[in-house]
C-alpha cells in the first residue's frame, strides 16, 4: 500500500527544472508537436460535431433550415473563441503547476493556496479526475467511428464493415501502446498539419459558392437562435458543445509543449482551419440540405473520399493515442497524490519521463472502448454519450480556477468571480443542456466516473484511516533508538534501510525484525519517501538527510507528483550529503499488511472490504519504487481497519 511508504509533502517552493526544456527546445518544435498531440481531439470534431448540431436544431435529418444553419453555425465558432480561446488558451494556460497543467496539477496548486481547509479542492479533483476516465474511453471510440464511417458515403455495401474496422483499428492501437509512443509521436505533428490544412481548404469553394454562410460570424445569429428555439435550442448546445471537446488537452498537456507554443499553434492553424471547415460544411447544407447525412466527407469529390477516410482515420487515432496517454499521465498523478493504489508504472522511453504505459489501465480502456463500440454501434449514437464529461471536467476547471486566481494570483475575490463567473456559467449551460441526453447514453460516462470517484474516494478515506489508526499503535522513533544505543543487540555488518510513511514512529519492519532476528546493522536509515504538491522537484532537493545518533539516520526522499520515484538513483545522490550508499551492502526492510475488517471503522462495512480489494491490487512496492528485488526483505503484519 502507498500509505505504507509514502507520505504527502509539506508545501514546497517553486523548484522544477522542466521548464527550462522549453527555451531550449526548438520552438516549432513544440509548436509542431503542440499540434500532433494536443489539437488531435478537438481537430476531429468536424468529422461530426456541426452534423448532430444541425440534426438536433432541425428535430431531424430530412428538414434542414438555412437559418437554424446559420444560428448553429454562430454557436459554434463563438464557442470556440469563448471556451476555447479565451478561457483556455489565454486564461488558463496562466494558472500552472511550475510549468504542469491538467486538472490534478491544478487541484494540487490550489491545495497548497488554500492549506488545510482543502477537503472541498480535493472533492473537485477527484470529481475531474473521474470523468476524463469517461473522456478517455469515449473519444477513441467515437472518432475512429465517425472517420470509418465515410467509407459508407463510397458504397452501400461497406456499411456492414464500419464497426468490424472500427474494432481491428482500436485494437491495433491499444496493443502498440507497450512500444511507446515516441517513434509515432514524430509523425503526429505533420499529419495533423496536413489534416488541418486539407479541411480548410476543402472548405473553400462551398464558402465561395454559398458567401452568406459568413454571416454566421456575427453572434447576433447565435443569441437570435437560442431566444426563437426555446427549449430545441438549449438541446442544440448539447450537441454543439461537440465543437469544443479537446479543450482540456490545451491546458493537461501544457507541461509537455509549454504555453507560448500551445497559444500559437491554436490563433495561427488550428482555430482558422477549424472555422472554415465548419463554415464549409455550413455552406454546403444551405446548397443542399440533404448534404446533412455527412457534411465533413461530402465537401470532397468523389476521387477524394477514400483518400479522405484514411486521412480522417489517421487523425482519430492521433486524436485518440493524446487521450490514452493522458490517462496514463492522470493515473501515475493520481497514485502519487494518494488518490488510486499503486500500479505498474512502466517507462517506455529513457530520454522523457512522462512517456509511460500503464498495463491495467491499458487493459480496462481497451475492454471499455470495445463495449461501447459494440453497444452503440455508430457515431451519431455515442455522440449523445460524450458531452457530459467534458463538460462537467470544464466546470471542475473552472471552480478550480477561480481558487487559484483569488488565492495564488492573489485577485480580490470579486475580481476573479468576475472574470471565471461568466466562463462558469457557459460550462453549466452546456452541462445542462448535455444532462438532457442522459437516458440516450449520456448514462455511461456518469456511471464510469461514478465507479471511479468512489474508488478515489473509497483509497484515500482508507488511507488516511488506516495511517491514523497505525500511528496509535506505533511507538515513537527517538525512544527506540535511545533504547537501543543504551543497550545494543547484535550487531551485523551492511545497511539496513526501513521504508515508512512517519518519520516520528518507529517503522513496523524494524520493531518485528528486532523481535525475530534479535540483531540490528552496524548502520541503520528511516527512509521517508515524500511525494510534494509540485510536479517535479530539483535533484538539489530531492535528499535530505539528517543524523539521529551514531547508527541511526533518517533520510527523506522527495519527489514531484508527475514523478516516477527511483529509490537507488535518489540514494546514490545522498553520497554527497556524506552517506556512504552502496547498494550491494544494504537490505531494504518493507512492511506488508495483511488488511482485516475491524468490527468499528470510520468507513461502512462494505467500503471497508471494497478497501481491502484494492489494496490487494497494489503493485508491489519494490516494483514501484525500483528497488532490487534481491535486496528487499519483507516483514508481514496483520492489520484491522
Amino acid at each position: 500500500m502507498i500509505s505504507d511508504v509514502v507520505t504527502p509533502a509539506a508545501e514546497t517552493p517553486a523548484a522544477n527544472g522542466h521548464g527550462e526544456a522549453h527555451s531550449t527546445a526548438g520552438f516549432k518544435a513544440l509548436m509542431l508537436g503542440s499540434i500532433g498531440v494536443v489539437y488531435g481531439d478537438i481537430g476531429t470534431s468536424p468529422l461530426y460535431a456541426l452534423r448532430e448540431a444541425v440534426v438536433a436544431a432541425s428535430g431531424h435529418a430530412g428538414s434542414v433550415n438555412p437559418q437554424a444553419v446559420l444560428g448553429v453555425l454562430s454557436l459554434i465558432l463563438w464557442a470556440l473563441i469563448i471556451v476555447v480561446t479565451l478561457k483556455y488558451v489565454l486564461i488558463l494556460l496562466r494558472a500552472d503547476n511550475n510549468g504542469e497543467g491538467g486538472t490534478l496539477a491544478l487541484m494540487a496548486l490550489a491545495q497548497r493556496a488554500v492549506g488545510h481547509r482543502a477537503g472541498a479542492i480535493v472533492l473537485l479533483g477527484i470529481i475531474s479526475g473521474a470523468l476524463f476516465y469517461g473522456d478517455a474511453v469515449l473519444t477513441p471510440a467515437l472518432s475512429v467511428l465517425s472517420a470509418i464511417e465515410g467509407i459508407k458515403l463510397v458504397t452501400v455495401a461497406f456499411d456492414p464493415y464500419v464497426v468490424p474496422l472500427t474494432v481491428i483499428i482500436l485494437l491495433a492501437l491499444f496493443a502498440v501502446q507497450s512500444r511507446g509512443t515516441a517513434r509515432v509521436a514524430a509523425f503526429f505533428g505533420p499529419v495533423m498539419c496536413i489534416w488541418f490544412a486539407v479541411i480548410a481548404i476543402a472548405a473553400v469553394p462551398p464558402i465561395m459558392r454559398q458567401p452568406e454562410v459568413l454571416l454566421a460570424l456575427n453572434p447576433f445569429y447565435a443569441v437570435s437562435f437560442m431566444i426563437h428555439h426555446g427549449i430545441i435550442g438549449f438541446v442544440t448546445l448539447g450537441a454543439v458543445f461537440l465543437a469544443v471537446t479537446g479543450a482540456e488537452a490545451l491546458y493537461a498537456d501544457l507541461g509537455h509543449f509549454g504555453k507560448r507554443p500551445i497559444q500559437t499553434a491554436w490563433l495561427a492553424m488550428v482555430l482558422p482551419s477549424l472555422a472554415l471547415n465548419y463554415l464549409g460544411q455550413g455552406a454546403l447544407l444551405i446548397a443542399d440540405p440533404k448534404a446533412i447525412e455527412n457534411p465533413f466527407f461530402l465537401m470532397f469529390p468523389d476521387w477524394a473520399l477514400i483518400p479522405m477516410v484514411g486521412l480522417a482515420t489517421a487523425a482519430t487515432v492521433i486524436a485518440s493515442q493524446a487521450v490514452i496517454t493522458g490517462a496514463y499521465s492522470l493515473t501515475r498523478q493520481a497514485i502519487q497524490l494518494g488518490l488510486l493504489p499503486r500500479f505498474e508504472i512502466r517507462h517506455t522511453s529513457e530520454a522523457h519521463s512522462g512517456q509511460i504505459y500503464i498495463p491495467r489501465i491499458n487493459m480496462l480502456l481497451l475492454i471499455s472502448v470495445m463495449l461501447l463500440v459494440l453497444m452503440f454501434r455508430s457515431s451519431s449514437a455515442l455522440a449523445s454519450a460524450y458531452g457530459i464529461s467534458v463538460t462537467g471536467t470544464m466546470v471542475v476547471t473552472a471552480m478550480m480556477g477561480f481558487v487559484v486566481i483569488w488565492k495564488v494570483w492573489r485577485w480580490s475575490p470579486l475580481a476573479a468571480a468576475a472574470l471565471i463567473a461568466p466562463f462558469l456559467f457557459l460550462d453549466l449551460t452546456f452541462l445542462a443542456a448535455n444532462l438532457l441526453k442522459v437516458f440516450e447514453g449520456g448514462w455511461v460516462p456518469l456511471a464510469l466516473g461514478a465507479v471511479v470517484m468512489l474508488l478515489m474516494y473509497t483509497w484515500r478515506r482508507g488511507s488516511r484511516l488506516l495511517f491514523e489508526k497505525s500511528r496509535k499503535l506505533e511507538f515513537p522513533l527517538a525512544d527506540l533508538v535511545a533504547m537501543l544505543e543504551k543497550r545494543p543487540p547484535q550487531r551485523v555488518s551492511g545497511t539496513a534501510v526501513f521504508l515508512t510513511s512517519d518519520p516520528v514512529s518507529a517503522p513496523t519492519a524494524l520493531l518485528h525484525s528486532l523481535k525475530h532476528y534479535k540483531v540490528l546493522h552496524e548502520k541503520n536509515v528511516i527512509l521517508t519517501i515524500e511525494i510534494a504538491r509540485t510536479p517535479r522537484i530539483d535533484l538539489s532537493e530531492r535528499v535530505r538527510l539528517e543524523q539521529i545518533s551514531e547508527t541511526f539516520s533518517k533520510v527523506t526522499l522527495r519527489f514531484g507528483f508527475m514523478e516516477s520515484p527511483n529509490v537507488p538513483k535518489a540514494l546514490a545522490i545522498a553520497r554527497k550529503l556524506g552517506w556512504q550508499f552502496d547498494i550491494m551492502s544494504t537490505s531494504f526492510f518493507l512492511s506488508r499488511r495483511a488488511l482485516k475488517p475491524a468490527a468499528h471503522s470510520g468507513m461502512p462495512r462494505w467500503q471497508d472490504h471494497l478497501f481491502i480489494s484494492l489494496s490487494r491490487t497494489a503493485n508491489d512496492a519494490t516494483d514501484y519504487f525500483q528497488i532490487p528485488s534481491g535486496r528487499v526483505v519483507e516483514v508481514g503484519t496483520q492489520v484491522t481497519i
